[in-house]
């Protein structure tokens, strides 16, 4: 992220250098909380937001101009879903703490995912191409995924809504190469060295009000080289587009072995009781209102006592629960209602905007069923409706 000042290599004695890297230290440790907290605070209100665009598309409103505005909202939503994502990923990767969960996977269904990602942000003529053989990966298909989209969202914006975007794949040697070209504006051949470089804007400043934190690039660089590839981009110039190419190595094809199917989108769900507990006041009644659309029964509460009070008095299925809350904090609310004989199998999800590693930990450790990180998508929440464990 931005270098500290005053956080540079050190060339003076030990106990100066000692001092040096303290310094530095807490200065990382003040910026992670920083974004962490910054994370946190932007996702609250994209909630509702998001709750909000799922009730117009439920509701029997089908004029072509309200679509229109839900779309556009939904994807605004999922683009600033995206920008926080990529900010915490880099954040991550420069202190070491990314893993990557690799396993085998095929290219297809990493392509797939990436242009299911993408789609709603390209308005060009658009083309995939891949090789009829299946090419085997040993990657985490999440992270390829997001490189992919990263290069796709990017072509397509600075392409003209007439241009042209195609991804090609094709086995060289003991690699696979992913070309992503456009027809756009292309890139200055003395920026190229630098657009992989954070917060990087090499594209003409005309460009710069498609806006961007300059980081998705950089991100898909350190994200590949992870996977032991390599990312370059080539163009002929301004105004002849670009083509960016990731080079993966490939894993001979894995051992037939039987695979559990993929669990299929429930046409209905059971209704339950469910508890929604968050202190902003239009989280909590636009979800309410989306649950009781699907027939659910549902209940509010707006701070951690009026939660206890409420589950020991209507028993819900399902809680809700949201983790800074007034009076008493998501996490002790989670641990009372476990302590109590009838609160041991009751299902509670977090949906809160904290969405590290050592938060879900914390969840887990608290008792909490599930973390979810808001804005979260009303089909994720019913999945976990639908879920084996709610019954």
């Amino acid at each position: 992220m931005v270098p500290q000042r005053g956080c540079r290599a050190s060339t003076s004695t030990s106990p100066t250098r000692g001092k040096h890297a303290r310094r530095c230290g807490k200065a990382d440790r003040r910026k992670d909380e920083f974004l962490a907290t910054l994370a946190h605070e932007l996702r609250n209100p994209l909630a509702p937001i998001r709750n909000a665009v799922q009730l117009l598309k439920l509701s029997a409103v089908d004029h072509p101009v309200v679509r229109t505005a839900q779309d556009i909202m939904d994807r605004q939503v999922d683009h600033m879903v995206h920008l926080i994502d990529d900010l915490l990923d880099v954040s991550r990767i420069t202190r070491g703490k990314l893993a990557l969960r690799r396993q085998p996977v095929e290219l297809t269904r990493v392509v797939q995912q990436a242009v299911e990602t993408s789609r709603p942000n390209i308005r060009q003529q658009f083309t995939v191409s891949l090789p009829s053989d299946p090419i085997h990966l040993h990657g985490d298909a999440v992270r390829l995924s997001q490189v992919l989209a990263n290069l796709l969202n990017n072509a397509a914006k600075y392409t003209e809504p007439d241009g042209r975007i195609a991804l090609t794949a094709a086995l060289e040697g003991d690699e696979v190469c992913i070309r992503i070209s456009d027809s756009g504006i292309g890139i200055d051949p003395e920026q190229l060295p630098n657009l992989f470089q954070m917060f990087s804007q090499a594209r003409p400043a005309l460009a710069r009000s498609e806006g961007g934190l300059g980081i998705g690039l950089s991100l898909a660089r350190s994200l590949v080289e992870m996977h032991g590839g390599t990312i370059t981009a080539h163009s002929a110039g301004l105004g002849k587009g670009s083509e960016l190419s990731v080079r993966l190595p490939v894993v001979h094809a894995p051992s037939a072995t039987a695979h559990a199917p993929e669990p299929s989108r429930p046409d209905s769900v059971a209704m339950r009781r469910v508890l929604v507990v968050d202190d902003v006041q239009d989280s909590v009644q636009s979800l309410a209102a989306l649950l009781r659309l699907d027939g659910n029964e549902v209940e509010m509460a707006a701070d951690g006592i009026e939660a206890l009070e409420k589950t020991r008095n209507f028993r819900p299925d399902l809680i809700i629960l949201d983790l800074g809350l007034p009076r008493m904090n998501g996490y002790d609310v989670c641990r009372t209602i476990r302590q109590q004989d009838w609160g041991k199998d009751i299902f509670i999800v977090a949906l809160t905007g904290w969405g590290q590693d050592s938060d879900r930990a914390r969840t887990l450790a608290a008792g909490f069923n599930a973390h979810l990180v808001k804005p979260v998508g009303y089909e994720t929440l019913r999945s976990v409706l639908a879920s084996p464990s709610m019954t």
